[in-house]
């Protein structure tokens, strides 16, 4: 099952189920977070809407945090210019707005200082119930579903300071796949297959068996200094390939076409277009 986010001209924002060229409705945004397990139990039973007569949006509350944990595959650290550096005890944790998420298919904009975007293919869990001072067996159960995810980077704008919020925070930067249920995608310590392809040609290649940090230590670890509520997302970091650190360095301009195919999630296809 894929679950999406959707809304009829200015109506509410609904969650449904993806199938082909069509949307079931399961529930209202808020009515499926305050028990979103149940409601993936139960599966759509809403009325059935053709996905032309509707607009596709992030599954989200509007105050939902974005998590990101950045360096978390052993190549993707090594190959950065943070590879002299220890790898540190606890993840470097960084935030996205959820203005900054979109959908498959929504062009991402160049912005005006930059001399293009980067990619960073990777997965997002979702959180599906409140979490506080949690072990990493209980974070891990809290998780209701898992999506692909782009975290396209303006690397100008991310290397201005020491925080990275600025070059992770673009306008839609942060597109994201359908919802699958944590139950149809298994552990990521199994091992999912992440790649991302520029124009057809494959730039990253890794498999999530290779995270340093855990989703359920980190959520737990998040957990133990503030409160983690439904809807809230954990973006799980990146492998290696990325543009920035090429030579020549690969960076996105507007015509370039990245899709994001992880195992068992799908593809996200997100078109790069001229800036504002």
């Amino acid at each position: 099952m894929k679950i999406v986010g959707f809304r009829r001209e200015d109506g509410p924002v609904q969650v449904g189920a993806l199938d082909g060229d069509a949307v079931t409705a399961v529930a209202g945004l808020e009515e499926f977070w305050a028990d979103a397990a149940a409601h993936l139990a139960a599966g759509p039973t809403g009325e059935v809407h053709a996905l032309s007569d509707v607009e596709l949006v992030p599954p989200v509350l509007p105050g939902a945090r974005v998590i990101c944990i950045g360096l978390n595959y052993l190549q993707h650290v090594a190959e950065g210019s943070f590879s002299a550096q220890p790898l540190p005890e606890h993840p470097t944790l960084f935030a996205r707005w959820t203005q900054s998420l979109s959908v498959g298919g929504v062009g991402v904009p160049v912005p005006v200082d930059e001399a293009g975007l980067d990619w960073e293919g990777e997965v997002v869990a979702y959180v599906g119930s409140t979490l506080a001072d949690a072990t990493p067996d209980e974070a891990l159960a809290a998780v209701v579903g898992y999506s692909t995810f782009n975290d396209i980077t303006a690397r100008r704008a991310q290397k201005l300071t020491s925080q990275w919020i600025l070059g992770k925070n673009a306008d839609r930067s942060g597109p994201l796949g359908p919802l699958v249920p944590a139950a149809e995608v298994g552990d990521l310590r199994e091992g999912l297959r992440v790649r991302t392809r520029v124009n057809g040609q494959t730039v990253q290649d890794g498999c999530t068996d290779e995270i340093v940090y855990t989703v359920g230590d980190t959520l737990a670890l998040i957990s133990r200094t503030f409160t983690l509520r439904p809807s809230d997302l954990l973006a799980t970091g990146t492998p290696s390939g990325v543009g920035y650190a090429r030579d020549p360095q690969w960076l996105l301009h507007p015509g370039d076409v990245v899709e994001v195919e992880v195992d068992r999630l799908g593809t996200l296809t997100t078109p790069v277009v001229a800036g504002r």
